[in-house]
């Protein structure tokens, strides 16, 4: 099994930052350019199903929710509201949140009458899985906040793995990556070495030091999603802190 080591550099040291989508979306002088566009984007598929769980959890009914959830990143991206986005005033999550919630209040019934005579969505979001999703959240009382940031935690564990999974397809070897994801999740020393060894004709040590691997570059590109919204290396650290305390509500 290769070693996963980074190959992008923005995964190291504070040169990271340089290239995070929200260091891009806010350095942009020409909003309108295709690196802001690409950047707002990336945000947006992040966020878009956190923020459909918040709606859906507020009230609004599925059609309502996506429709409400493209209309709010249609009129970010049009208004170039990311403009008003500022690490210092707190996580950018919070940001969204306001954001939202004003759009609620002010914009989103015009939002739906432009809908209705013609308007152009100006970014494609993929709701087709969204309320199955939605139906696997908790059905007890957590707060539509609550929600929205456990399903942003979600949202960023699934982004990992699927980076991870890609890497493993580059490397020639997804059949130990398919056989070895398993021991990402569970406690070590839960899961005996042994079968995926048989399985995998090695031995064991040789799996436990693949396991050691895939872990290592599992926890590299955790870091490197959570640093897309971020400014700082200590604002990553709070950010996983933050992640796994949304999971364990």
């Amino acid at each position: 099994m290769s070693d996963y080591s980074p190959t992008n550099s923005a995964l190291s040291g504070a040169g990271r930052f340089a290239t995070t989508h929200w260091s891009v979306v806010r350095a942009v002088g020409q909003p309108g350019s295709a690196r802001y566009q690409q950047a707002l984007e990336t945000l947006c598929r992040t966020y878009w199903f956190p923020l459909y769980a918040y709606l859906r959890r507020r009230g609004y009914d599925a059609h309502q929710a996506e429709d409400c959830t493209q209309a709010f990143f249609t009129r970010l991206l049009e208004k170039h509201g990311l403009r008003l986005a500022d690490p210092k005033r707190g996580k950018f999550r919070s940001f969204l949140i306001v954001a939202l919630k004003h759009f609620l209040a002010n914009e989103f019934d015009r939002a739906r009458a432009q809908k209705r005579g013609g308007g152009q969505k100006v970014i494609s979001l993929d709701f087709q899985n969204a309320e199955s999703k939605y139906i696997l959240e908790p059905a007890d009382q957590l707060s539509p906040e609550k929600l929205l940031n456990r399903a942003w935690a979600l949202t960023v564990l699934d982004r990992t793995m699927a980076r991870l999974q890609a890497e493993s397809a580059d490397t020639k070897k997804p059949e130990l990556f398919d056989h070895l994801k398993v021991y990402l999740a569970a406690k070590k020393g839960s899961i005996p070495y042994r079968d995926a060894a048989g399985e995998l004709g090695m031995t064991e040590g040789a799996v436990k030091v693949a396991v050691y691997r895939l872990r290592r570059r599992y926890r590299e590109l955790l870091r490197d999603e959570i640093a897309q919204t971020v400014t700082s290396e200590d604002q990553i650290d709070e950010e996983i802190r933050d992640l796994f305390a949304a999971l364990a509500r």
